[in-house]
């Protein structure tokens, strides 16, 4: 089925203190229009300044996600995207009074259900879906941090972690589905080791932080005066080591917590991405950084990826099939298997020979296929989309509303296997098929056009 994007129908409010800053802040979430992504507004700066949520706006990761466009900035923002994108929202304007997202209980929990009081609606635009169609392994050299990727039929996510301690031991934390995220997930608090809190405290860090939004581990045996000093940081009258060597806390939600909290900052860092992934994601000790840095190798891949085509692979239609859908015959029937077809999207294979009959006219001293039966070729790959999507597609003929974007990188020869490559850009709607079509000629590519058509019942 297509996955369409969300947004919320109305106005909510949500206050608390930010983990580090201690300062109290008030978010309004707002509904935005479709491709719009997530957009943060400092409305406490002069002229509201924005902050996109993309990978590009990253700044700092040093115990948090920390974006920044042009001056203004907005730190811890990972909880808060997690459920974003737990929930499938795509589209948000997040009005915010200060400089850090509240802490609130140390979760993505309270996010969701106040975006869920909002009412999550579904927009007149299809998802931006990356399938991922090989397998990927990154590892980040200064953190030891490791990630695997193979190809799934949904976003699927793995976490490991060992902090070589005997209070926190070795556990690994599983996602399934988006689906799951806020059942099995979004309840996972965040937690610090007391080492580390003490550090932090004494660094002016942490101003936010208290007993109530995070699991303290202890290691080593702390005195009474060590204790009371503690109750005074953190304003209690009295503070104790659990069983487990778990600082004074509510118990464990699960006795992975921690592991599923992990995958929470994974899926939180992984939004920036602002497209859904499929594939399965094996993550060994993440991190922010290396989340980051990772999500931004996949990026990097999408904006390069060419369709592998196998010739010894099955196609999902053959060339009597497209004659079936198509009413294209040669010399003008243009593409000769289908072999990748969703809703949204198709990959085609043309195979162009030297006894092609265009080549009889077109420089005929210097065979080039011509650059627009190229598009008509990427036309008739995309016919097949929107063909699919009617019960009897031979009583229908295609017809070109616009061709837009369009760019030949390189001259395509007899010889040459041409993959077009073609993605809905909004759903079909009344026959209307509106889509990017890339095509390449082994890794290269060779041209890309933005094309809308047209089917009619013929009558």
């Amino acid at each position: 089925m297509p996955q369409f994007q969300k947004t919320i129908s109305k106005h909510i409010k949500i206050s608390g203190l930010g983990l580090h800053t201690g300062i109290l802040t008030t978010l309004q979430f707002k509904p935005a229009i479709i491709n719009s992504g997530v957009i943060f507004v400092r409305t406490d700066l002069d002229n509201n300044p924005t902050i996109h949520a993309t990978l590009n706006n990253v700044h700092q990761t040093n115990r948090s996600t920390l974006l920044k466009e042009g001056e203004a900035s907005i730190q811890t923002t990972e909880h808060l995207l997690a459920a974003i994108m737990g929930l499938g929202i795509d589209n948000v304007i997040i009005e915010i009074d200060g400089p850090e997202i509240p802490i609130l209980d140390g979760s993505s929990l309270p996010f969701v259900n106040i975006l869920k009081k909002a009412e999550i609606i579904s927009q007149n635009a299809l998802k931006k879906v990356y399938r991922i169609n090989d397998k990927y392994f990154f590892k980040d050299e200064e953190t030891g941090s490791e990630y695997i990727i193979e190809p799934a039929d949904e976003f699927k996510l793995e976490v490991f972690i060992d902090y070589d301690s005997k209070v926190l031991p070795p556990s690994k934390a599983k996602l399934n589905s988006l689906n799951s995220f806020e059942k099995e997930i979004s309840k996972a608090r965040t937690f610090v080791f007391l080492h580390e809190l003490q550090y932090l405290h004494q660094n002016g860090l942490i101003r936010g932080g208290n007993l109530d939004n995070a699991i303290v581990f202890v290691e080593n045996e702390i005195n009474s005066e060590e204790l009371s000093k503690l109750a005074q940081i953190f304003n209690k009258k009295n503070i104790n080591v659990q069983r487990k060597g778990i600082l004074n806390n509510t118990d464990l939600y699960y006795e992975n917590e921690p592991a599923r909290h992990k995958l929470l900052d994974v899926v939180g860092d992984l939004a920036l991405m602002n497209v859904t992934l499929l594939g399965h994601l094996k993550v060994i000790k993440p991190g922010h950084q290396s989340n980051i840095e990772f999500a931004k190798k996949i990026t990097q891949i999408m904006k390069t990826a060419v369709p592998v085509y196998n010739p010894n692979q099955t196609p999902v239609k053959d060339i009597n099939q497209i004659m079936e859908m198509l009413p294209h015959r040669p010399p003008f029937l243009l593409i000769d298997k289908i072999m990748e077809l969703t809703d949204n999207h198709v990959i085609g294979v043309k195979n162009v020979s030297m006894n092609e009959d265009f080549f009889k006219g077109h420089f005929p001293g210097s065979p080039v296929m011509p650059g627009v039966l190229q598009i008509e070729a990427m036309a008739q790959t995309g016919g097949i989309l929107i063909l699919s999507t009617v019960p009897d597609p031979e009583n229908y003929l295609t017809y070109f509303m616009k061709i837009d974007k369009v760019k030949f990188k390189q001259m395509v020869l007899p010889g040459d296997t041409l993959i077009f490559d073609c993605e809905l850009l909004s759903p079909i709607r009344r026959g209307i098929c509106h889509m990017f079509g890339r095509a390449f000629v082994g890794d290269k590519l060779v041209m890309e056009a933005e094309l809308m058509a047209q089917i009619k019942k013929v009558k």
